[in-house]
C-alpha cells in the first residue's frame, strides 16, 4: 500500500518551486520508483492526471540539457485551440440537431436530446465537422442540455397539428427576426398572495432568525392579490411585467403590451411595422377570446402595426418562452421572501436579472378591469383581421385600420 500522504507533503513542498514540465517530470519519476499502481497513487495525492503522469513517464528517459525556463513551459495563449473556437459553425449545427423544435418538443429550462452523443457525432461529421462523441458530450453540457426521461406531465389532449403548430411558430419567428420585427411571447404569472404570507424557497438570514410568516393563506382583504402580466422580446431577451390589483382580463393582456411598446418595444425597434406575439391558447389572451381580438384592433390602430399572433396549442401553455426564460428567474429572485406589498413585488420583479443579460421592467397596474365584458358580434365583425390557410383560429394578423 503506497503512502498517499507522504507523496502529498513532497507534493506541497516542490509545487511552488516547479514550472510544469518538472511537476510532470517529478511525478513521473515518484510512480516509477513506486512501481505498480504507481502512477494512480501519485494522481489521488497530488490531483496531477494520470495522462499527465504517463507522459511524464515517455518522456523520462528523454530528458535533454535544455535550459529548464524559470516560470511556464508554454507561451501564453499557447497550447491547442478549444474545438468551438477552431469551428466558428459547431455549437449553430449541433443546436439546430438538439433543439427540441425540430422534433415537436418545444423549449424548457433544461432541454434534452433524445439521440446519442455517437449519432450526433455522426451528423456533424456529416455536416463537415470533426468532432468526437466526447466533445459532443462536453459542449452538450456546456450549453445546458442533459439526458432525462420521460415524466407525466399531459396537459390535456394531443392536437394532431401540435408538432406542425410549433414549427409553424418557430418559422415565423425567424422571418420576423431575419426583418428586424419584434417577437414576443405573452402570458401571465401565478397570481401571488400580497401580505405578509409564506413563499417557498430559501434565502440567507441571520441563524435562527426566520422570516416569520403566517399560518394561514387567507386572502388579505386590503392588499388583495398581485396579478403580473409579463410580455417577453425574444429576440432581445428583455421583458416587461404590468402587476395588475383587478382582474386578468384581454383588456389588462393588451395593454400591458402597449405598455411595452410604447416605453421599450417602439424604442427597441424604430423601423418597426410589424409585431408577432405568441401567445397561450387560452385565458385573458386566449385563441376565441372575443375582447383580446377587439383591444388588439385599438391598438394596431393607435401603434401603425400589423400585429399578427400564433397561439400555442391546446395542452401546451407551459411551454411558452416566456415561462422559462422570464417568469422562472423571477421566480427565483424572490423567492423565501414574503410579498408583502405590490411595490415589494413591482421591485423585485425589476431586479431580476441573468447572466446571459436579461433585463426586466415592471410597473404597477391600478387600473380597474371589469369582468364579464360582452363582445358583440358587429365589433368583433369591425376587426381587420386576415387569418393563415393554417389554421386559421390559432394563427392571424390585425391591420391598423388606418391601411
Amino acid at each position: 500500500m503506497h503512502d498517499l500522504n507522504t507523496i502529498k507533503r513532497k507534493f506541497d513542498v516542490l509545487s511552488p518551486l516547479m514550472d510544469e514540465r518538472l511537476t510532470r517530470m517529478w511525478a513521473a519519476a515518484e510512480a516509477r520508483e513506486l512501481g505498480w499502481g504507481g502512477i494512480t497513487a501519485v494522481s489521488k495525492a497530488t490531483g496531477i492526471s494520470q495522462t499527465t503522469i504517463s507522459k511524464g513517464l515517455r518522456q523520462h528517459y528523454q530528458v535533454s540539457t535544455e535550459v529548464v525556463p524559470s516560470q511556464r513551459v508554454r507561451r501564453p495563449g499557447g497550447g491547442r485551440k478549444r474545438i468551438a473556437e477552431q469551428d466558428a459553425e459547431l455549437l449553430d449545427d449541433l443546436e439546430s440537431l438538439v433543439e427540441p423544435l425540430t422534433r415537436g418538443d418545444p423549449q424548457s429550462p433544461l432541454r434534452w436530446t433524445c439521440k446519442s452523443t455517437r449519432r450526433l457525432a455522426a451528423e456533424l461529421k456529416e455536416m463537415g465537422h470533426r468532432v468526437s462523441e466526447r466533445t459532443v458530450a462536453r459542449l452538450l453540457k456546456e450549453m445546458n442540455y442533459s439526458l432525462q426521461s420521460n415524466r407525466k406531465t399531459k396537459e390535456g389532449a394531443s392536437h394532431p397539428d401540435r408538432d406542425a403548430q410549433f414549427e409553424h411558430i418557430n418559422t415565423q419567428t425567424k422571418v420576423f427576426q431575419e426583418q428586424s420585427q419584434p417577437v414576443i411571447s405573452v402570458d401571465t404569472k401565478k397570481k401571488e398572495l400580497v401580505g405578509d404570507f409564506r413563499n417557498s424557497g430559501k434565502e440567507w438570514r441571520p441563524k435562527g432568525e426566520p422570516e416569520h410568516v403566517r399560518v394561514y393563506d387567507f386572502v388579505d382583504k386590503e392588499l388583495g392579490k398581485a396579478i403580473p402580466y409579463g410580455v417577453y422580446d425574444v429576440t432581445a431577451n428583455s421583458g416587461w411585467v404590468s402587476v395588475g390589483t383587478d382582474h386578468d382580463t384581454a383588456e389588462f393582456a393588451v395593454e400591458t403590451v402597449r405598455r411595452w411598446w410604447q416605453q421599450m418595444g417602439s424604442e427597441s425597434y424604430p423601423e418597426a411595422s410589424k409585431l408577432l406575439i405568441i401567445a397561450d391558447g387560452g385565458g385573458s389572451n386566449g385563441a376565441r377570446n372575443r375582447l383580446w381580438k377587439t383591444q388588439l384592433q385599438k391598438l394596431a390602430d393607435e401603434s401603425g402595426l400589423q400585429i399578427a399572433v400564433c397561439h400555442l396549442p391546446p395542452g401546451t401553455s407551459k411551454w411558452n418562452k416566456i415561462e422559462h426564460r422570464m417568469f422562472a428567474y423571477i421566480t427565483q429572485n424572490w423567492r423565501g421572501r414574503p410579498l408583502v406589498s405590490h411595490e415589494v413585488i413591482v421591485n423585485l420583479i425589476g431586479h431580476t436579472k441573468t447572466q446571459t443579460g436579461l433585463r426586466i421592467r415592471a410597473e404597477l397596474d391600478k387600473e380597474l378591469y371589469p369582468t364579464g365584458r360582452k363582445v358583440k358580434n358587429e365589433e368583433l365583425a369591425a376587426v381587420q383581421i386576415e387569418r393563415e390557410s393554417f389554421h386559421g383560429e390559432w394563427n392571424y394578423t390585425i391591420l391598423p385600420k388606418t391601411q
